[in-house]
């Protein structure tokens, strides 16, 4: 077994933890990451729809969403690497239950620079043929698109090991010890004793943190997207969410891609297409895009994969009060690629300067699962 010792060792290879290693590495810091599969971005990153918005209802997902986005946009002139990024749009048709909270959020997303308008139902079926009769008004973000999570996730390690950062891969984390104010943990064959420890694990943070012997609450759940046959579909579609069903569907390529909700029959993690959820997701897909009932599908392009999920749907960042050199970065539940850019830059601050004061993040320390009395909604979020 090597033994290693650094600053700062990074536990996943996904967006957020690439994007960490990144951060910390600028700081200064010396930095390791370890990534239990053969390359970058093979769990949640690589198998997400890739999609990335400025429309949420709270101040901080706007905030950490928004300025994420305008990282990618400036990654070529910043970096010299295009990851990606491109503003197709972002279409979301709201029905009665939710359109007041949408359209009260239009201002706060504005106020931060977001460009959103909202749009009347002409305009819209311009945009994603839909139902009308169920839609009681429509929000449009034309900056906001998809990324390339494999591009994001392989720049943020290029840059890292440009200010000297250690990447490995095929190292499962199979221990973490304590000794004394730092941590030891074992990886593959490798022992490695860090200052720091950031938990960027994905679906698997909370065996990560278990061995630890801490619990953090994050758990996998499967999604499967389903794609068309190659030009199927007229024209490019920009991504679209029935807010009532929580189906979605956007243009990649020559092809549609759409999804939903998770079935709730399967939990943890499996990157299998579960076929059978295809068509319950049709059923409620076609009450606001009939059209999809006749789309011809290319089984052969479909994926599956895992959100990494916290109990309020909301990431957990920064320090472990159990263990002071653990910092989790995990838990976001579907946009952890979005935000990955500035989530790399609080884990940084975080560890570095001992605080987040660029941000208001204590909506998303550990400690509000073990507090009752804490306040730990931030707003509808979508």
């Amino acid at each position: 077994m090597g033994t290693t010792t650094t600053d700062a060792l990074v536990i996943g290879a996904g967006a957020i933890g690439a994007s960490a290693a990144y951060h910390l590495s600028r700081r200064g810091l010396s930095v390791v990451v370890v990534e239990q599969f053969d390359g970058p971005a093979e769990g949640s990153t690589g198998r997400s729809f890739a999609s990335v918005r400025g429309q949420w209802a709270d101040p901080l997902n706007v905030a950490v969403s928004w300025r994420s986005i305008e990282a990618f946009r400036d990654f070529p002139a910043e970096h010299g690497i295009d990851v990606g990024y491109v503003a197709s749009g972002y279409l979301f048709l709201h029905g009665e239950s939710t359109w007041d909270a949408a359209r009260d959020a239009v201002e706060l997303q504005r106020s931060f620079g977001v460009p959103v308008e909202v749009i009347d139902v002409d305009a819209a079926q311009e945009l994603t043929p839909f139902e009308a009769g169920r839609i009681a008004g429509i929000t449009w973000g034309p900056a906001d698109g998809a990324v390339d999570p494999h591009g994001v996730t392989s720049a943020y390690l290029a840059l890292a090991r440009r200010n000297g950062a250690d990447v490995r891969f095929r190292r499962p984390v199979t221990a973490v010890r304590p000794a004394g104010d730092d941590l030891v943990v074992e990886a593959g064959r490798d022992e490695i004793h860090a200052g720091v420890v950031v938990n960027a694990a994905g679906g698997w943070s909370g065996e990560v943190a278990s061995l630890a012997g801490v619990e953090v609450p994050v758990h996998h759940s499967r999604r499967s997207i389903f794609a068309s046959a190659a030009r199927a579909v007229p024209g490019r579609r920009p991504m679209t969410i029935d807010m009532a069903t929580g189906v979605f569907l956007r243009s990649e390529g020559e092809r549609l891609l759409f999804g939903g909700p998770p079935s709730p029959r399967h939990l943890g993690y499996s990157t299998a297409v579960d076929w059978p959820w295809m068509e319950e997701l049709l059923a409620l897909g076609v009450e606001s895009f009939p059209w999809l009932a006749d789309l011809p599908l290319d089984r052969s392009a479909c994926w599956g994969g895992t959100y990494e999920m916290s109990p309020d749907h909301q990431g957990i960042l920064g320090r472990h009060p159990e263990v002071p050199a653990l910092y989790n970065a995990c838990g976001f539940s579907g946009h952890g690629l979005m935000q990955s850019p500035v989530l790399g830059e609080l884990v940084a601050e975080d560890v570095v300067d001992g605080v987040i004061t660029s941000l208001d993040v204590a909506p998303l320390r550990i400690e509000r699962f073990a507090d009752p009395g804490l306040d730990s909604t931030i707003g509808m979020t979508f």
